[in-house]
This record gives structure tokens, sequence and C-alpha cells, in this order.
């Protein structure tokens, strides 16, 4: 069994992912008491139009380890994972995606390094989404290189640990959409951070709809990426 860390701080973020919170809550809280002696969960809620936000509320009354954020109106992907950072009080700080995509029982590939690392983040083992999104991904890789002349395997994997170090050398963070996942490791390659890569499933969504393709989301990607890479040649971070 691994050995248990003093503290970890895990936070989901969560949009219109009624279905899916319970269905992800739960196990990483039977995980948590596994690999953590203090623990707690945060639920961030972006702005969701259905019964995710009544769902978290419901489960924060019966943990006193669950807590809860919310915004209104809906802000982005990079906006819910700022949240979580600011509220995570612990040593160690992880977060994953609230689709039910990702096991959260694979914790323990990044507990076993990051006492190591300043990071270390996931890369999914066979990824299971539609081909735009395979595409995507393969464009990010090429864009973050040329751009921020960084490479790594699986760039915007939602599964991700930090030591409260790398947390407070990379926030403030900018970024309000997808773009968060390459300005995290910009800022971390810029602080010359260490980082490990490790191998997760991936799993097909059972509910829910996905935004990463969608044509506003991919825009703001862009228009972030140049603000990103303008502040850090003009040395504002």
């Amino acid at each position: 069994m691994n050995k248990k860390l003093p503290e970890l701080s895990i936070f989901f973020p969560f949009w219109n992912e009624e279905k899916n919170i319970e269905n992800v809550i739960r196990p990483a809280i039977e995980v948590a008491e596994q690999v953590a002696q203090k623990w707690e969960i945060i639920m961030v809620d972006d702005g969701s139009s259905d019964g995710t936000l009544k769902k978290a509320q419901e489960l924060v009354h019966k943990n006193k380890n669950l807590r809860m954020v919310s915004h209104i109106p809906n802000r982005g992907y990079g906006s819910a994972l700022k949240e979580g950072f600011l509220n995570a009080s612990y040593k160690y700080v992880v977060f994953t995606d609230g689709d039910g995509q990702f096991d959260f029982s694979e914790v323990t590939k990044f507990t076993d390094y990051i006492d190591e690392f300043d990071m270390v983040i996931g890369f999914r083992k066979k990824r299971k989404d539609n081909y735009i999104r395979h595409l995507l991904m393969q464009m990010l890789r090429v864009w973050d290189y040329v751009f921020f002349r960084f490479y790594f395997k699986d760039i915007d994997c939602g599964f991700k640990m930090f030591t409260r170090k790398a947390v407070e050398s990379i926030t403030p963070l900018r970024s309000e959409g997808a773009m968060i996942t390459t300005e995290i490791l910009a800022k971390a390659k810029k602080k010359k951070l260490t980082i490990k890569e490790v191998e997760v499933s991936h799993y097909s969504r059972k509910f829910g709809d996905q935004s990463g393709g969608n044509v506003a989301v991919v825009v703001r990607a862009v228009l972030e990426s140049f603000i990103l890479w303008w502040d850090l040649k003009n040395g504002r971070f």
C-alpha cells in the first residue's frame, strides 16, 4: 500500500455534470481516505444550468471534508481551475476533470512521485474522445512547441498533481478558458519546476456533452495563447 500523504487538497471542475457529480465524488472520498491523513475535496461549479449545484450542496451536507465553490455565470474551464487552486489549503494539490472520464484511484501513480518532483502530470494511455479532439490535441502540441518551446505527451490531460511550492510558483493564473493547461506548463518551465509524466486510463463519457471542440472555446484558447506568449516574452511573470 502506498504511503499516505500528510495532507491533500483535491478539486474537481464541474459544468453541467448533474449526472456525473455523485459518481465522481463518492469514489473520490474513498480514495482520499486511503491516500491522505488529512484531506479535502473542493467541487467547483462553473455556472452550471442544470442540477449540478444542487447535488454539490447535498453532498457537502453529508461530509465535512467536502467544500463547494460556485461561479455565476459560467466563466470557463480555466476559471474553474483557478478557483480550485485558490481554495486549496493543503500541502499537496491534485485536480482531475469532473466528467467521469478518469479513474481517481490512479492518483496513487501521482503520490508515488510527488515528493521527488514539483509536479506530476498525467498522459492518457488511449484517449477516448472523438476525432476532432484528437486533432486539436495534436495541433496544441505543435502550437505549444512553436510558441513556448516545450513538449509533453498530453498537454491538456485533466489529471495533475502539485506541491504547494509549485502552486505558488505558477499562480496567479490568467487564462479563463482551455489554454489554462498551457499556461500552467509554460510557467512551470519558466520557473524551472521539475515535472514527472505518468500514464493514466481514460474512459468514454457516459453522460453530458463535451465542450472542448466548440468553435468559441477554440477561438478563445488561441487568443489567450497569444496573450500568454506576449506576457512571457515581456517578462510579466
